[in-house]
């Protein structure tokens, strides 16, 4: 596939527009952008670039996008995608800086950013549902979530829980490997 870069700067200068909330909410946007209407990437591969996104230092959004861009069209596509994304929101914290304390006031936008936060909430649903439809396939990858989970629920650090879900990952896949 050899998409331009005018497309590919469009779609996630679109996307980048419409991203509130961070990283956590970009799934549903590039789901329905990517791999529903262009089929640019699989929804595997989208799974699997935000969960690179997550374990590089950086934005998650931005980290995904450049993976993305990556596999489209190389290193130009990947700051492409990097740029279509985070102009949009460059220029709103420019927009909004001037404004700030006028828009702290205001009634409007208050009861506005409620209702953006109500979306937001559902858009992170939402990814959790693509990532668990996605990543708990068997009774070892839901073993490993209701571990993880309790792990994280006593405290223990978050690195510390990817590098435990990895180790466990390589030694199932060895153990599964070694039974053929």
């Amino acid at each position: 596939m050899n998409t331009s870069f005018i497309n590919i700067f469009l779609v996630f200068l679109k996307i980048g527009c419409l991203l509130l909330g961070g990283g956590y909410v970009i799934v549903p946007l590039l789901q329905s952008e990517l791999v529903d209407k262009r089929k640019w990437i699989t929804k595997e591969e989208l799974i699997d670039f935000y969960a690179l996104g997550q374990c590089v230092p950086g934005l998650i959004a931005a980290n995904t996008a450049i993976f993305i861009g990556y596999k489209l069209r190389g290193k130009t596509g990947a700051i492409v995608t990097l740029l279509g994304l985070t102009i949009p929101p460059f220029l709103a914290i420019i927009l909004l800086a001037s404004i700030l304390t006028e828009l702290a006031k205001s009634t409007l936008m208050n009861n506005i950013f409620w209702g953006v936060n109500i979306a937001i909430i559902i858009l992170i649903f939402l990814t959790v549902k693509e990532v668990w439809n996605t990543s708990i396939v068997d009774k070892f990858t839901l073993f490993v979530f209701i571990l993880m989970f309790i792990l994280s629920i006593i405290g223990v650090s978050p690195a510390l829980l990817i590098i435990f879900a990895a180790v466990l990952g390589i030694v199932w896949k060895k153990r599964k490997e070694g039974r053929r």
